[in-house]
């Protein structure tokens, strides 16, 4: 572990373990009901035998206006009568504690935190069980710094906006471009973080930003005056999903509105995407709240309302909770006294926050005595978090070529190597942004030291890469060492919240500094690529003098260990892209702001599901050390889709070819598929097995679209059945132009790499059926 100001120093380690034994963790105040407080401690609200819906009205019965204003921003009042501390909702947990909110802060004995790679490189793994853990992990360490009174217990993490522009700086933050892929992660991650004990939460997660929010400062447009005009065929096709999913299936405490505008109106003063659909369709059991200052940022800056006041009251109509800033707690009381809003409005929003905060237990009483009240410093940074985050890094990065084969790399053969590359021994560029202090940190440079004897220089000072001044060491260092491993690519001074990238091209002189040493290298030249967003990397695919080309993403605090376990054979890469690689090309004449999923005359589209267009490398794209094969052992061929007979006769297809969801009964209909993998090579493996589906030919149906995915470990020569089952309305569905969902009629083309697989949909009682 290398010894930094922003990781752990290791010697704390040995600190720490040397004196477990005698560490005692000191309490944390009760927040409420604090039962040593006679005056309160027999309140309605503070008895745990009562319902949480009862206990929530009692308590608000119980404030004035003043009060339940103070309690509607992020920095939440105390009310000292009543025995309630302030609180402070905002506090991160991307992938991993964070502190980059208010409500968390490291030090004494919490120096650190497990810090896990980048969303972006963890949803490469394309393995569920991997983000429930990760979240697991993240809510024990979440917890224990609550108890040592150093954190909150709202978590406003994952952010599962899709990565529809490659320039976008936050992508990093996302699982990727496909919205199942982004559901899927959603859910996993959130029931990690929140715990499977019924209705008690352990954290309480929030999904966000709500919606079609993926541009932060593009060409002079921000996000704060952005407003993207979205079809309701791509609203509910694209957008929608990952948050549905969040809500539905992985039941998140919150949900995060945006501080862009859709069609004209900020997503958090719209009552159809708060109040109608998160709450009423989707029926989020949990509060909304801003992204921070958004009441703020479309009053003064949007210029959406006249006065403060019915800016505060757009957003508690339209369903606004909770506000991440100071502006409600100023003016919501004077738009009730103006008559722009009622009391009752206030208590319905203060009802969604207390009652998320009575399910985490801050009204039970001491901590210790509730559960998870054991979790302290002993549980943070232990070896078997550190051990998940390099589990997670093995199993995202991705190979991308391995041509010869070059790698795995042999300590037999390759007894020195060059280690090059602006991000060759990096730290704090490994785990990417909304990250907290890291227990610890291998760099690159490390871990390849830890296999072979390393010749180190950097080529460039930084990723800029602005001269050559330093390639000369560079060449030399190829020239003389067995191999040569480059690890450049990005960091946040290129991709970052409010910092979109200008192209898709190696920053600076970077691509020079690649090709200059790959010709001098006397062994093969190995490329490591760290970044959140896609690399036009022709040059690279197409020379070869460069053997192999890992992309690591950000890959955390154990990247450095992951990525030389994978290049000298300790870990075969499984990993998958989640993400299309364009070529710079695909900019050209193709404006951020430019919302439009499906593609034109005149337009590309978006993502792997809409463009066609050539790519350096496509969306689940990554290969091997050893090679699988797929056979279908059991599928059907056709597939009766029951109709809801209320709408036999109504409107329920397009030219009788695809139904409404709504007007079938489907809601447990899956279509189930066993697949055989065999792993024909000579290394145990693990591999993503990617379902896509190709609907019947429409122009408002996407190309392709993944259906389903499940990771599978195969040792060598061996072969694992896998069952597979694809809910029929969620996922062979489409939406059309107006934004209703339905299931086209005919062969749908399922695709699991080489192997195709078509099936027959019918309607089972179609009856008289209008277009």
């Amino acid at each position: 572990m290398a010894s930094i100001p922003n990781a752990m120093p290791s010697s704390f380690f040995v600190i720490f373990f040397l004196g477990v034994v005698l560490y005692t963790i000191e309490a944390r105040e009760s927040f409420a009901c604090d039962p040593k407080n006679a005056t309160t401690k027999d309140l309605l609200f503070c008895r745990v035998s009562l319902k949480v819906e009862d206990r929530v009205n009692d308590l608000i019965g119980r404030l004035t206006l003043q009060e339940k204003v103070s309690l509607l921003v992020d920095n939440a009042g105390a009310v000292p009568r009543l025995g309630i501390k302030g609180y402070e909702w905002w506090s991160e947990a991307l992938h991993g504690v964070s502190n980059t909110g208010p409500g968390t802060k490291f030090g004494g004995e919490f120096p650190g935190a497990t810090s896990f790679p980048q969303v972006i490189t963890t949803a490469a793994s394309f393995n569920a069980s991997l983000w429930e853990a990760i979240g697991q992990v993240v809510s024990d360490e979440a917890r224990a710094m609550y108890n040592g009174g150093v954190a909150g217990l709202t978590y406003w993490s994952p952010n599962v906006n899709i990565f529809r522009d490659p320039r976008w700086g936050r992508g990093q933050e996302t699982p990727g471009e496909d919205p199942v892929l982004a559901g899927k992660y959603a859910a996993s991650y959130v029931r990690g973080l929140q715990g499977n004990d019924g209705n008690r939460l352990k954290v309480a997660a929030c999904c966000k930003h709500f919606t079609a929010y993926d541009l932060d400062n593009w060409n002079g447009v921000d996000r704060y005056h952005f407003n993207a005009e979205v079809s309701k065929q791509d609203i509910v096709d694209t957008f929608d999903v990952p948050f549905k999913m969040c809500v539905k299936e992985g039941k998140v405490a919150s949900v995060m509105c945006s501080y862009n505008q859709v069609n004209g109106v900020p997503t958090c003063a719209d009552p159809n995407l708060l109040k109608k659909t998160v709450r009423g369709v989707w029926r989020l059991d949990g509060y909304i709240v801003s992204d921070c200052d958004s009441v703020g940022v479309y009053y003064d800056q949007q210029h959406y309302t006249s006065t403060p006041e019915e800016a505060a009251a757009d957003a508690i109509k339209a369903g606004l909770d909770l506000d991440c800033g100071p502006f409600l707690a100023v003016h919501t009381e004077d738009a009730v006294k103006r008559g722009l809003l009622n009391e009752k409005d206030v208590n319905n929003a203060l009802v969604n926050t207390l009652k998320v905060q009575m399910r985490l237990g801050m009204f039970d009483g001491e901590p210790s005595q509730q559960p998870f009240g054991n979790l302290g410093p002993k549980d943070v940074c232990t070896p078997a978090h550190q051990e998940l985050a390099l589990e997670s890094a093995r199993q995202g990065i991705v190979l991308l070529k391995n041509h010869g084969p070059s790698l795995p790399l042999s300590t037999r053969r390759y007894h020195t190597v060059a280690v090059i590359g602006p991000n060759s021994n990096v730290t704090n560029t490994m785990i990417g942004n909304y990250a907290g202090v890291a227990c610890g940190y291998t760099t690159p440079l490390q871990g390849i030291g830890k296999y072979a004897k390393t010749i180190h220089q950097q080529g460039c000072d930084d990723v800029a890469c602005t001269t050559d001044k330093l390639f000369g060491e560079a060449v030399n260092a190829a020239s003389q060492a067995d191999a040569t491993v480059l690890v450049i690519g990005l960091d946040q001074s290129i991709e970052a919240e409010f910092k979109d990238r200008a192209g898709l091209l190696l920053p600076g002189r970077q691509q020079d500094l690649v090709s200059k040493v790959a010709a001098a290298s006397k062994g093969p030249t190995i490329l490591v690529l760290m970044s959140g967003g896609p690399i036009d990397l022709a040059f690279a695919k197409n020379d070869p003098r460069i053997g192999a080309i890992l992309w690591a993403g950000y890959p955390g605090q154990a990247g450095g260990a992951a990525i030389a376990d994978i290049l000298f054979g300790a870990y075969n890469p499984g990993g998958r892209l989640p993400m299309t690689w364009y070529p710079q090309d695909y900019l050209t004449n193709l404006p951020m702001t430019t919302m439009a999923m499906r593609s034109s005359k005149s337009y590309p589209g978006r993502t792997y599901r809409f463009y066609k267009g050539p790519v350096v490398y496509k969306f689940g794209y990554g290969i091997s050390y050893t090679k699988f094969v797929h056979t279908i052992a059991s599928a059907p061929t056709v597939v009766s889709i029951p109709l809801d007979g209320r709408h036999a006769r109504g409107n329920t297809t397009i030219s009788g070819k695809a139904i409404r969801v709504t007007h079938t009964k489907c809601n447990r209909l899956s279509l189930g598929l066993q697949v055989n993998v065999k792993n024909i090579g000579s290394k145990d493996g693990s591999h993503s097995l990617l379902v896509f589906s190709t609907p019947p030919a429409g122009h408002w149906a996407p190309h392709k679209q993944l259906v389903a995915f499940e990771k599978v470990h195969v040792p060598a020569r061996a072969q694992h059945r896998v069952l597979i089952n694809i809910h029929v309305c969620k996922y062979l569905s489409v939406v059309d132009r107006s934004g209703i969902r339905r299931i086209p009629m005919g062969e749908h083309s399922l695709h699991i790499g080489n192997t195709k697989h078509s099936v027959s949909l019918q309607a089972a009682k179609l009856g008289v059926i209008k277009s």
